[in-house]
């Protein structure tokens, strides 16, 4: 995979109240990615970009909420949200901010 393809992959780092709370109980880490990244691609992004060894990846198609513009009816774009867990003796700093 390209290096320009690695940084297309990971979007930007989820900081939520449950993700937060994900990162100390499991030591897991939520990105939003690429629509069209696969779980591979993820792990080799998060491996490359941030040095540290991932354990699994998990990811989620997250349908966009309907909303009202004006009078019109509409709907926010869709979204790929990867649970990214990380082995044991590893943490990612850049996540957190």
């Amino acid at each position: 995979m390209s290096m320009e393809r690695l940084y297309h992959v990971l979007v930007a780092p989820r900081v939520t109240e449950k993700t937060v709370a994900a990162v100390e109980k499991a030591n897991q880490y939520v990105f939003k990615v690429a629509k069209t990244a696969t779980k591979q691609e993820i792990k080799d992004a998060v491996e490359t970009l941030f040095e540290v060894k991932v354990d699994k990846v998990r990811t989620i198609n997250m349908k966009g909420k309907q909303k009202n513009f004006g009078r019109r009816g509409g709907q926010r774009n869709d979204w790929k949200k990867a649970y990214i867990s990380l082995a044991e003796g590893f943490s990612l700093d850049a996540a957190a901010e």
